[in-house]
């Protein structure tokens, strides 16, 4: 996708709504950070001074933005060009905090790539995400149908993702996940969003 076009069809949105929850949820992030998808870095002006990111995304024109973004970023940021397998080479238990920003739903295995995150934390460490999820009742349903259509038309992107269950499945405690409702009329309805600790 377009980098420069993704940002400007997203400005509206990440100004309203997702620059304070990027803000709560990133601020306080410390030590060694790996963010899966990136897109064209809107975290990365939230960011922390203590934090040294490895940034990973696959779309070439979306890391570039990225770059152009991390040098002016408070954090010591890196992108790399790479989808979520890059996880498998990184050390066990050697990680602070992995970030899924609105990238979840684009990932072709999300399992995996939870297993993974759980992997590479240290025992101390967090998941963070943001992430649209799947709604329940009628708009969920509808959201199944048309999810063929959509991922065509939104860059792979999944509207009816159980992201919770996944995250649960994969060895996080989600307790302090928290839902928020965005919309009644358009089809990504609500997010999923916060920390969520390896399960002991």
């Amino acid at each position: 996708m377009n980098g420069t076009f993704y940002d400007l069809t997203t400005a509206l949105v990440e100004r309203k709504l997702f620059a304070g929850l990027r803000r709560d949820l990133l601020g306080q992030l410390a030590g060694e950070i790996v963010e899966v998808g990136a897109g064209t870095g809107a975290d990365f002006p939230y960011y922390g001074a203590g934090a040294h990111v490895i940034a990973i995304e696959p779309d070439r024109s979306m890391a570039g933005r990225a770059r152009r973004r991390a040098r002016s970023a408070a954090a010591r940021i890196e992108v790399r060009i790479a989808d979520d397998t890059f996880l498998a080479g990184i050390a066990p238990h050697s990680v602070d905090a992995v970030v899924f920003p609105l990238s979840l739903c684009t990932i072709d295995a999300p399992s995996r790539a939870l297993e993974q995150a759980r992997r590479v934390l240290k025992r101390s460490g967090q998941l963070v995400v943001l992430e649209h999820v799947r709604s329940e009742g009628r708009v969920g349903r509808f959201q199944d149908a048309v999810a063929p259509l959509w991922k065509g038309a939104a860059g792979g992107c999944r509207l009816n993702r159980r992201t919770r269950d996944a995250i649960a499945e994969a060895g996080f405690a989600v307790d302090a996940l928290r839902t928020r409702r965005i919309s009644r009329f358009f089809l990504i309805q609500e997010l999923l969003y916060g920390s969520a600790p390896p399960a002991a």
